[in-house]
């Protein structure tokens, strides 16, 4: 059933607290931002219709059969240790967090916005309609009292660095991923509250609220990971990064100097590479394609460097064998792929879980969008446990304290957000 909406706004705050008062749920927001393989501006889906939780083994298969019982609107998330699964690899760091690797949901109301009209797809459509128009929004709040710790010392970020790069100059790899993670404990939030700020200070294309009973995925994503548009698979991997100017001249010139940077050229097309080859398992022969090189998108914190890769699907092939094809995504790995991810398991001293995993939905005509789950807040309310991780590319040309200041920067409005200093 279709409604007009005069306020889009209003009403998507308004749809997205009615929808937090499920169980589960989930938001998807493009923030406007336009995009020729958008399917809508926002997703809501809220309530347990059905579901299916799986860990690394046989997750991917879960979700296959799952789509099969399924095949309408289905919305969640794959964690990163899912590689696990995707190859011989096993994760024994820290989890505080315990989100599951792998859940999905059939919601029993879904409502999708496209311009200032809202589809509502439910038994109760008139219903759900009405009770989102009745609620009362509440006030935004300034969070407080968090103490916020890390996983590495900026001695120990730096001196991980040089042992990785070492690795690099003996040609073990090319590039990678590495990863550290900020937290908080005995952190008393509303996530909620949080995400709308979030959202607010750093409005991201792929966006996204995930309620997942007491775990939130809290995301400000600027990353797609892979949609399926017909036969067409796209992957949009991001490397490279650049701080906003304080005007327009200097925002131009720094985003110049990031368009012709030979460093990041070099991190973005190597992560290129390893995507044409991911998306080769899965594509009809001779159909992959780079449709942009080096792409230069700004968002409210930063620039990115951003390349479009296309393939056409085989025929016979599942769209979830074409996500498990690719998982986990080239631009939080690095190449070669195996080698890089057994590294930063070394590295690393957190699992990375739910970050830099995918988070999105299928729709009934077996399209799907996945972001990549960066400059992400993921809290479990239970624990009290909230948690951000921020990485950058490590090369043979990368500099420590240049890599270091790059993951600040990209904890820049999470850090505001939580009324922190970086």
């Amino acid at each position: 059933m279709f409604f007009d909406v005069s306020d889009i706004t209003d009403f998507k705050t308004r749809a997205l607290q009615w929808a937090n008062g499920f169980e589960v749920c989930c938001y998807l927001d493009s923030n406007q931002f336009t995009n020729a393989d958008s399917k809508f501006d926002a997703l809501i889906a809220a309530g347990v219709k059905a579901q299916v939780t799986a860990q690394a083994g046989q997750a991917f298969e879960a979700l296959r059969q799952f789509r099969q019982q399924h095949p309408g609107w289905v919305t969640g998330f794959l964690g990163y240790d899912l590689k696990n699964e995707v190859e011989q690899l096993s994760s024994n760091l820290t989890d505080d967090l315990a989100f599951p690797d792998l859940y999905f949901f059939a919601p029993l109301h879904l409502i999708r916005l496209k311009g200032h009209q809202a589809e509502i797809i439910s038994a109760e459509s008139e219903s759900v309609w009405e009770q989102i128009n009745q609620e009362i929004l509440i006030p935004l709040e300034r969070v407080n009292n968090l103490t916020l710790q890390s996983r590495f010392t900026q001695s120990e970020y730096i001196s991980s660095f040089n042992q990785i790069q070492q690795h690099i100059n003996r040609g073990d790899i090319y590039v990678t991923n590495f990863c550290q993670e900020l937290f908080a404990a005995n952190a008393v939030i509303d996530p909620l509250n949080v995400f709308r700020q979030l959202n607010a200070a750093s409005p991201a294309p792929f966006a996204g609220f995930f309620k997942h009973y007491h775990q939130y995925i809290l995301c400000a994503s600027p990353e797609r990971f892979m949609a399926k548009r017909g036969r067409q698979l796209i992957s949009q991997p991001i490397k490279g990064t650049a701080r906003r100017g304080n005007n327009i001249q200097e925002d131009e010139r720094i985003k110049q100097a990031l368009r012709n940077n030979p460093k990041e050229q070099q991190e973005n097309v190597m992560i290129v590479d390893l995507v044409r080859n991911d998306l080769t398992k899965s594509a009809r022969a001779g159909t992959v394609k780079t449709e942009e090189l080096f792409g230069i998108y700004s968002f409210a914190q930063v620039h990115q460097m951003i390349s479009t890769v296309t393939c056409q699907l085989r025929d016979g092939l599942s769209p979830v064998e074409a996500l498990r094809n690719t998982f986990p995504m080239g631009s939080m790995t690095g190449a070669p792929k195996l080698k890089a991810m057994e590294l930063m398991e070394r590295y690393e001293r957190t699992r990375r879980g739910a970050y830099s995993g995918a988070m999105g939905y299928f729709d009934p005509e077996d399209n799907f969008d996945f972001n990549v789950v960066i400059r992400t807040i993921l809290y479990n309310a239970n624990q009290q446990y909230l948690s951000f991780q921020v990485g950058s590319a490590i090369t043979f040309d990368a500099v420590a304290e240049q890599e270091y200041n790059e993951c600040l920067l990209k904890a820049q409005a999470i850090m505001q957000v939580l009324g922190l200093q970086p």
